[in-house]
């Protein structure tokens, strides 16, 4: 089996694995969970970077650009999202009238 099915079953297996841990977190917990998380998501950019270089390493030119590029894309959306939950979040616990 190639090795990029490998790595497409284990991505579904750690999406699942996630939900199922971020389902059973009580509600009022979330707002410092998803804080912390961004500082992680990061990670995604790594993988994704992995990712590329693990395609480019096998031949797969093309689809290491393809696949890559929308990743890293991909990743960075999930980052930076994060970080604007997180602002918007902290301005409701700021002290005045910052509205």
């Amino acid at each position: 089996m190639p090795q990029w099915i490998y790595l497409l079953l284990l991505f579904i297996a750690f999406s699942i694995i996630g939900y199922l841990i971020i389902k059973q977190v009580p509600s009022l917990l979330h707002t410092p969970l998803m804080s912390g998380m961004n500082a992680l998501s990061g990670i995604t950019l790594l993988g994704a970077l992995l990712i590329t270089d693990l395609l480019a390493r096998n031949g797969q030119i093309f689809l290491s650009y393809v696949f890559g590029g929308l990743s890293v894309i991909l990743a960075m959306i999930n980052v930076v999202g994060g970080f604007f939950v997180t602002e918007r979040m902290l301005k409701k616990f700021k002290k005045g009238d910052n509205k």
